[in-house]
């Protein structure tokens, strides 16, 4: 059997996981009062988002040890299976480094396929769940760790967030970009690109927002009506129903939709949603 390992920043729902035989491996977020909590579903949503709103110091988040992921290996090599390990990208975090480690370590290598996504959030938890259709649909672990190569060129993520201080705090912005999309009453996009962070526009109030959002999405390729489309939110679920029914409108797929977990509110701040889809050519197969 292939076992598919996804970290945290994937933002998948626990149901989703469960029904996918996909395994998480939880990062850690550490609040402003020294508590550290593992993203594992122990801190509920609108307590964390309520605290972000609050707090004076932002929270850090940090990378699953290499042992977390060890673990998992032995695991997987007790019940002989093959092991899909799929990571946030490695240019914003070091968790693949981590997984990497581990693998290195693991007297069980040759059956360990590791994918750096160079993508984060709901573009990764897309491309999990198509390496758990994959696996349903009889591919080998080699098998979907090649596709998923291929694959990550063509999922792309944009996102609307408040403000970029969050980003620029944590480093995951320079703070150049941080400043020009900071302006009062301006909406920043965000994209992830070379498996950066990067701001791709801007939008004046929240309707523009929307109008940018589809703009960017069409201009990059346009969504593939054969594979699953993602839409995400991190307090706002009411911020969906415009992506909805844009979609419905243009003869989309209805998206899956899930909440923005600790490790990526923590960055991205309350009030933030995105999307998540695969071009028209990821259906081209190789």
């Amino acid at each position: 059997m292939v076992r598919i390992i996804v970290d945290s920043s994937c933002d998948l729902t626990p149901a989703d996981c469960k029904s996918k035989n996909i395994q998480v491996i939880p990062l850690s977020v550490t609040l402003e009062d020294g508590t550290v909590f593992q993203d594992d579903g122990s801190i509920e949503a609108e307590h964390f988002y309520a605290h972000l709103k609050t707090c004076k110091k932002l929270p850090t988040t940090s990378q699953p040890s290499p042992e977390l992921f060890a673990q998992a290996y032995e695991q997987a090599k007790e019940a002989g299976d093959d092991v899909v390990v799929i990571t946030l990208s490695s240019g914003l975090s070091g968790t693949h480094q981590s997984a990497c480690i581990a693998a290195e370590i693991a007297d069980y290598a040759e059956h360990i396929y590791l994918v750096d996504s160079k993508t984060v959030s709901l573009a990764l938890g897309g491309l999990t769940l198509h390496a758990a259709t994959l696996r349903d649909q009889g591919l080998s672990a080699e098998e979907i760790a090649n596709e998923l190569e291929r694959l990550k060129n063509h999922i792309h993520l944009f996102a609307m967030v408040n403000d970029l201080n969050n980003l620029r705090k944590g480093g995951r912005l320079h703070a150049a970009a941080a400043i020009a999309g900071g302006m009062l009453g301006v909406k920043p996009i965000l994209t992830v690109r070379d498996g950066k962070v990067s701001l791709v526009g801007k939008a004046r109030g929240l309707p523009g927002a929307y109008v940018a959002l589809f703009k960017h999405m069409e201009d990059f390729g346009g969504a593939s009506h054969h594979l699953a489309f993602y839409a995400a939110y991190t307090d706002r679920l009411q911020q969906l129903e415009p992506i909805q029914r844009y979609l419905e409108q243009n003869n989309y797929p209805k998206p899956m939709t899930s909440r923005i977990g600790p490790v990526i509110g923590t960055h991205i701040g309350a009030g933030a949603f995105g999307i998540a889809y695969f071009d028209n050519d990821a259906d081209i197969l190789p």
